[in-house]
């Protein structure tokens, strides 16, 4: 079983390649429910560690592992420490971890205004999927990430995230139809809607942007740049449902 996390369908269309590869199945940390051993995880990179709701995941279950056992980090610029809080965090000595550039969809700071840039960004993700498809199906042991940050960095990781989950930095704009996929979506229950309109009931979320990214109307923001900035799902599931 290969499990991931994806707001955005990074993540999950890593997942099912590696599962279609090698005759695996991939699923969502959301739906693992049983103890069925682990032959892979696959997350993106936040703020240079691993999403919250990733690392509450881990820290609440217990896991079997396979005999070959892998972790896959999806990264904007660098996959900083995550394979350092996955073992940590997950309690899984993996065999080889590996990272994919892919889009960045932190939008508060990345442009994924130009599709054609996006597109190939993923492009070239498919290649460097490839490459870790043949390294798995070889069962190749690494304990390195490809543009892993130096250890000492890991200290930004807490202050730095910890400051970018805080609620109080999105809101809602008045193109909002109420449509609640947001709260529905939300992996951390972070939103409910009142009046029509999603309200952010909790301090701090996962920040994953899933609510901006997956709104019709485009009318959840972060700060100042998103709305310039663009919406961002993986072309694999454009019109489809991610979970």
């Amino acid at each position: 079983m290969i499990l991931y996390f994806s707001a955005t369908g990074n993540s999950k269309y890593i997942a099912e390649r590696i599962a279609n590869a090698t005759g695996d199945k991939a699923l969502s940390i959301d739906e693992y429910i049983d103890s069925e051993k682990i032959s892979g995880i696959v997350c993106p990179t936040y703020s240079w560690g691993i999403p919250s709701v990733v690392r509450e995941f881990f820290e609440k279950n217990k896991f079997c592992k396979a005999d070959y056992c892998f972790f896959v980090a999806t990264y904007g610029t660098t996959p900083g420490n995550c394979g350092y809080y996955a073992k940590k965090y997950s309690g899984i000595d993996f065999d080889g971890y590996f990272s994919v550039k892919m889009p960045d969809t932190w939008t508060v700071w990345f442009d994924l205004s130009d599709k054609e840039k996006v597109a190939e960004k993923n492009r070239k993700a498919d290649r460097e999927i490839d490459e870790i498809i043949t390294k798995i199906l070889a069962k190749t042991k690494t304990k390195r990430m490809k543009r892993q940050a130096p250890f000492f960095t890991a200290f930004a990781y807490k202050i730095s995230y910890d400051d970018m989950r805080k609620t109080s930095n999105l809101y809602v704009e008045e193109s909002c139809i109420g449509c609640g996929l947001c709260a529905d979506k939300c992996p951390t229950k972070a939103i409910e809607i009142k009046n029509g309109k999603p309200v952010w009931i909790k301090d701090k979320c996962a920040i994953c942007l899933g609510c901006l990214h997956r709104c019709p109307k485009f009318a959840i923001q972060y700060g100042k740049n998103t709305k310039k900035h663009g919406q961002y799902r993986h072309e694999e599931f454009v019109g489809k449902e991610l979970c």
